[in-house]
């Protein structure tokens, strides 16, 4: 890839559901490092679009590109390995397993001998998940908390600090402030920006605008399946974006 080149880049891509057309010639590019919004109002294509990333879905036209590369995604486990991975909405975490338990499932430390190869190593994953949580300044007071115990911003958190932990390079975040009070949502807007300090690339879904305007470098805006319109954030206004969200203009003094 050449220097400042996009890590993911997809051109054109398209995606039918039968006579539905979700996606058409949709071109998207993400630098690393870098913070893209990617905002439109409902059925806009921004779900089917995240999926064609994470490999839950695979496009009928176009091409998506990794780090200069053509790639096909065809599952969430190919986007992992090439460094992709996505906090859905659902959160996708178990509420009777810690934190510890959490971060690491699916992808359990074990012993490294043939007598213990199909033991977990618990003090390895605890003084990791520890560290992990320490860097990220998660306000947890210990990773053996059950996830059903946490406040949801908190679970937001293990599930985003899970997410960076595997996702090396690109992490798609979908509604990460959904449903989440004044206070929680602003931690997890703190945990967005620490990510970006390391380097990693967002993809942030939101139907927040002035979520979306606080962590941003750039926001991309969809409408019935296209691309409706791309801006710089620190050059944007608001009403601008509302404007490309809805398709018509909003007036300055509306907002």
């Amino acid at each position: 890839m050449s220097v400042g080149g996009p890590i993911l880049e997809l051109r054109d891509v398209t995606k039918h559901f039968g006579p539905v057309h979700a996606l058409d010639s949709v071109s998207f590019s993400l630098a690393p490092g870098e913070i893209v919004g990617l905002v439109g109002d409902n059925g806009a294509g921004k779900s089917t679009l995240v999926k064609l990333m994470s490999g839950a879905l695979q496009p009928d036209g176009g091409t998506i590109r990794f780090e200069g590369q053509d790639v096909a995604i065809r599952s969430p486990l190919e986007a992992r390995a090439l460094g992709i991975e996505t906090v859905y909405q659902d959160l996708a975490v178990v509420p009777h397993m810690d934190v510890e338990a959490n971060l690491f499932l699916g992808r359990e430390i074990t012993g490294t001998r043939w007598w213990n190869r199909w033991l977990l190593n618990k003090p390895a994953m605890r003084a990791q998940a520890r560290d992990h949580i320490a860097s990220l300044q998660v306000g947890l007071k210990s990773v053996r908390q059950s996830v059903g115990l946490l406040s949801g911003g908190q679970r937001q958190s293990v599930a985003v600090a899970r997410a960076i932990s595997w996702g090396r390079k690109v992490v798609i975040m979908d509604e990460p402030t959904a449903a989440l009070g004044v206070r929680e949502s602003r931690s997890v807007l703190e945990l967005i920006r620490r990510v970006k300090e390391r380097g990693i690339a967002v993809v942030l879904v939101s139907h927040n605008v002035p979520h979306v305007f606080e962590v941003t470098d750039r926001i991309f805006v969809m409408r019935h399946g296209r691309r409706a319109g791309e801006v710089r954030t620190a050059e944007a206004h608001m009403n601008e974006v509302l404007g490309l969200i809805t398709g018509v203009p909003v007036g300055a003094a509306a907002l």
